[in-house]
Parts: structure tokens; C-alpha cells; sequence
């Protein structure tokens, strides 16, 4: 079967990572490279931007910006936080998006992101198939949450371990250095799964080290639970650094967070805005354990780290937004990209595809035998696991004395449909 020839749109959507940039520089120079398709599109901010014919020529880039997007943090094209309806609810906007595709005869969609993309790019892929517009639509994975199911692992995830396994080691050094008891609270991003604030963990090589106790979003947290193991901490070491993900709840299914704003703002995904945990659980040390306590809210630093990214995650984002350009080239759509782990002793990885379907509004959660029995720390296997997808260094091109990063122009295309309204 003879490949569809036509243009690709790439584009990005939520929370940046610091590799997500090599993703789509993957696609970027694979479209480029690959024959079948002649312009390469951005959208400016995502879904949102398409929807708003924001369109830029990545073609009209320069070549060592693009190069530079390999190693550049955040998300060059611009994202967004725009949630599709279904299309029973809200086709205007599906109507719109293939107007916009068929203006510019594009023929390929590249969706970068975690979760809530993953669901916009299936349902892109189904209206197109319902209406009869010939498009191959793929989804890249991304996300440090490392929270999407089939996937050995996520891009992104590798990096922010890395740089929370780093900075947590050397919060722990600041920490014990005092002779008097000390307390440091880690808030660590995570909503439903503990991926990331697990990989503290590997910051440990003895039992005094930091951290001391995780907390994670897959065990219901118990206050009266906490202050007997930060009691049993500091009478051990004199010091304890704890490290836990923002979406820890209570066992009544309460986010420790909303305790102190109970009217939680949402954002485009109806999902509560976290963060703000650690004041809570500083509160509470304050007033129940000892008075010299500290708090370090990671917030969106550990995912734009790029500098202390892992050069495996690095090269794994960058393949497989290369992959996801082959596989549309090859007639598939309606896929995501994943990442398969080698069986033999040394770490290997290759791509494959997974539906959508399978994907979409999908959560992968840490196994329960990954944790300990008192739900404060991980086991073994945990950290097995995420070792090797931290290794290695990213060189990064430094000038006086800081990263260089890419800096694309975005330049608009000017618009060949009418002015969208969102009805």
C-alpha cells in the first residue's frame, strides 16, 4: 500500500517535561527525512491553537534550533490544558479541527502529552475515520508522572527521577548536619500514582541516609501514622527528610492538600489543582513533633531540570517520536507510541504500538508488593525498575556560563478559514 502523501502537524499538550522537546524534534527531523511528507506543521498551544488555525512552519525553522530542541526543557511549540469533549457534545470543535486539516492538507497528526492527550488524539483519530478524512493520527507519550498503562515507562519520567534522586541526596546532606532534630518535608509532583516520588529512594545508599519515609498516593495516609514514623525517625538519626507526592489522601479519599482549602480550584480537566500538602503536613509536625522544620515544594522545578537530565530518557524520547512518524507512514493510526523493556541482564529498550483505546483516561498505578508492609517506603524491586532509566548525562551546550537553549521563531502562517468561535 502506497504511503499517504501530505502534511504532519505536531504539537504538544500539559505539563512539560524536560525531554519533551527531544520527542518532538523526532518527529520534526523523521517528517523531514521521511519522503511522504512535505510541510511540517506547529501548533501554537496545542489542540487549542489548532483550533485556532495557530499554525507555524517548523520547515521555516532554522536546522540548529530544531537540533537544539533535543536537549531544550519545557514545551518549545507552546501547550495547553484544552480538554476535548465527546464529540456527541461538543462536534463544532471536531468539525473544526478537520476544516483546519483539510485547509492544509494535512495527513498526519503527531500529539505529544500523558493522559487527557492521549483521549484527544483517539478521539481526533475517530472523527476522522466517522467523516471520511484520510488521517494517520498517533500519540507520543509524555509524562514525569509515568502514570500510562501498557508502557513499560513514559518520557520524561527517567529525567525527573534523576534530578529528585540528586536533589533529595543533597537535601539530606544539608539536613543532618545539625545537632539538634530537624525535620525536612519534600512535596514531590503526583497525583494518583507514586512513581516519581518513589524515585527518591534511590538517593539512599545507607539506612541514616535521606530519604527516610515516602508517602505515596497508592497507600491512604494516616496522620496519627505519620507522626509515630517521624518520631521513630528523628530518635534514630536526629534528622528526617520525607519525601511524598502531592496526591496523598486521607483514608476517607480527601486530598491532603484540600484540608487546608477545601474549595480546591480545577483546572481544564475538572482535576483538582494540587500542591500546597507540605504547609499542611508542616503544621502538623509544628505543633505535634519538634519546631525545626523545613519545607521544599519541587513544584515545576523537577520537571524542567534539563541540565541534570537522564541521557536514556534523553534518547528514548527522541526515538520515539522518530517511531511515531515511521508508524504513520506505515498506515497505522489510532495507536500510541510505547516503550518495551528488554528481558536480558542488560538494559535494553524498543517501541511498539498500543491502541489508543487502551490508553486514553488510563491510569498505571505502582503494584502494592512494590511497597513496604508500613506503607512509608518501597521495596527493592522499585528501585530496580528505575534505576537504569536514569543513567547517563545530556551534554548541553553552555554559553557564559548557562544552557543555550532553542529558541524557534513561530512564526503564523496566515489563516486560510474563518475566525473560530467556540460555540
Amino acid at each position: 500500500m502506497a504511503a499517504l502523501k501530505g502534511n504532519c502537524l505536531v504539537a504538544q499538550s500539559g505539563g512539560p517535561t524536560s525531554v519533551i522537546n527531544a520527542s518532538a524534534c523526532g518527529v520534526i527531523q523523521e517528517a523531514f527525512r521521511s519522503g511522504e511528507i512535505d510541510k511540517v506543521y506547529g501548533a501554537l498551544h496545542g489542540v487549542a491553537g489548532l483550533l485556532k488555525e495557530d499554525l507555524f512552519l517548523l520547515n521555516e525553522e532554522s536546522p540548529e534550533e530544531i537540533e537544539l530542541m533535543k536537549v531544550t526543557p519545557a514545551s518549545a511549540l507552546g501547550s495547553c490544558r484544552y480538554k476535548l469533549k465527546s464529540i456527541e457534545a461538543s462536534e463544532g470543535d471536531y468539525r473544526r479541527i478537520i476544516d483546519v486539516f483539510q485547509a492544509h492538507n494535512i495527513r498526519y497528526f503527531f500529539y505529544i502529552g500523558g493522559n487527557d492527550s492521549m483521549d484527544t488524539a483517539n478521539k481526533v483519530s475517530q472523527y476522522a475515520v466517522h467523516v471520511g478524512y484520510e488521517l494517520k493520527s498517533i500519540g507520543v507519550p509524555k509524562t514525569i508522572d509515568n502514570d500510562l498503562p501498557i508502557t513499560d515507562h513514559t518520557p520524561g519520567f527517567g529525567s525527573a527521577a534523576k534530578f529528585i534522586a540528586t536533589s533529595i541526596k543533597e537535601v539530606g546532606l544539608d539536613a543532618r548536619v545539625y545537632d539538634y532534630p530537624t525535620v525536612t518535608i519534600c512535596e514531590l509532583m503526583g497525583r494518583n500514582a507514586g512513581w516519581l516520588t518513589a524515585s527518591a529512594a534511590l538517593a539512599k545508599e545507607s539506612e541514616d541516609d535521606a530519604p527516610h519515609l515516602i508517602y505515596l498516593p497508592e497507600v491512604p495516609f494516616s496522620f496519627e501514622k505519620f507522626g509515630k514514623d517521624v518520631k521513630s525517625a528523628l530518635d534514630k538519626y536526629n534528622y528526617a527528610v520525607i519525601a511524598f507526592s502531592e496526591g496523598i489522601k486521607t483514608e476517607n479519599g480527601k486530598y491532603v492538600s484540600e484540608i487546608e482549602d477545601p474549595n480546591a480550584r480545577r483546572d481544564a480537566f475538572g482535576h483538582v489543582q494540587l500542591g500546597g500538602a507540605s504547609e499542611v503536613l508542616e503544621r502538623y509536625v509544628l505543633e505535634n513533633i519538634c519546631k525545626k522544620v523545613r519545607t521544599v515544594n519541587y513544584s515545576t522545578i523537577q520537571r524542567s531540570a534539563a541540565h541534570w537530565a537522564s541521557l536514556t530518557d534523553n534518547e528514548e524520547s527522541y526515538m520515539c517520536g522518530k517511531a511515531a512518524v515511521q508508524y504513520a507512514i506505515e498506515g497505522h493510526t489510532g495507536k500510541m507510541v510505547g516503550m518495551v523493556r528488554g528481558k536480558g541482564k542488560e538494559y535494553t529498550c524498543e517501541t511498539q504500538l498500543i491502541d489508543l483505546d487502551d490508553v486514553a483516561n488510563k491510569e498505571k498505578k505502582i503494584p502494592p508488593e512494590w511497597i513496604n508492609k508500613e506503607g512509608n517506603f518501597i521495596e527493592q524491586p522499585l528501585i530496580d525498575y528505575i534505576r537504569p532509566l536514569i543513567a547517563g548525562e545530556v551534554k548541553i551546550r553552555m554559553e557564559n556560563g548557562i544552557p543555550r537553549y532553542a529558541r524557534l521563531n513561530k512564526k503564523l502562517i496566515d489563516k486560510k478559514l474563518e475566525k473560530w468561535e467556540k460555540k
